[in-house]
């Protein structure tokens, strides 16, 4: 079993910049595929990107494409998400999971964090 936890969202204005972290606690970190959601009020959540156990391969949703890049540490246990040129419609709560497979739905994922909300403003 795996337990995350996310940080580094907050408030920025369009066109700045965020990271945002996700530790891992539990056995075999390196094991998972890792992934980005996000969800906003009233919508699905969403594919945002994901990354292979060794992070090598990356893949991310068009809408961020250019602007996020995922990476991630096994050493330390956490994946991050740089996000540049951010844009209102970016606006949500930013998830990360853990999953054995490689995909972009929700149910490709097992575990979860509670999630870090993030804010462009206009």
């Amino acid at each position: 079993q795996v337990q995350l936890v996310e940080s580094g969202g907050g408030l920025v204005q369009a066109g700045g910049s965020l990271r945002l972290s996700c530790a891992a606690s539990g056995r075999a970190f390196s094991s998972y595929v890792m992934g980005w959601f996000r969800q906003a009020p009233g919508k699905e959540r969403e594919f945002v990107a994901g990354i292979n156990r060794s992070g090598s391969s990356t893949y991310s949703a068009d809408s961020v494409k250019g602007r996020f890049t995922i990476s991630r540490d096994n050493a330390k246990n956490t994946i991050y998400l740089q996000m540049n040129s951010l844009k209102p419609e970016d606006t949500a709560v930013y998830l990360c999971a853990a999953g054995q497979y490689v995909g972009r739905r929700p149910g490709d994922y097992t575990y979860w964090g509670q999630g870090t909300q993030v804010t462009v403003s206009s």
